[in-house]
């Protein structure tokens, strides 16, 4: 069965996290900058085969979209353009960040490793698959 891919695209910083071939659970597979990503992408599915990938959503409190928003939406018509025969999905990732960082807390990790942003992205796109997954059913 082939995996599920979660992004949470940021303009320096992308997360990337993928299910198991079962797809039950979601691990941080990376964090690559952004001007990389769609070359790990293509190397990473010339290995393992993806059958959709969701890309963080951010919005605003009041469910508007976020100032990042126009960003991420040219980066979802690129990724589409990219890869044509895969689905790609959008979820909300309102307080992720705060989730992967209270993961990290949780985890006992020291404040010295909580600061490491590139964790924070890779954690938060974990948490992006798992949700997507729970409510998908999948």
């Amino acid at each position: 069965m082939a995996r599920l891919m979660a992004i949470d695209y940021g303009t320096k910083r992308v997360g990337i996290a993928v299910s198991d071939s079962m797809q039950i659970i979601a691990t941080g597979l990376t964090t690559v900058h952004s001007k990389d990503v769609i070359e790990f992408l293509k190397k990473y599915m010339e290995k393992e085969e993806v059958a959709c990938i969701v890309v963080g959503e951010p919005k605003q409190l009041n469910n508007l979209p976020s100032e990042s928003a126009a960003v991420i939406d040219s980066f979802v018509k690129h990724l589409k353009r990219t890869f044509p025969t895969i689905k790609v999905e959008r979820m909300d990732e309102r307080f992720t960040s705060k989730m992967a960082f209270q993961t990290m807390i949780d985890s006992g990790l020291k404040k010295k490793d909580r600061q490491n942003k590139a964790l924070v992205d890779e954690i938060s796109a974990t948490i992006i698959l798992q949700s997507y997954m729970t409510r998908t059913n999948y």
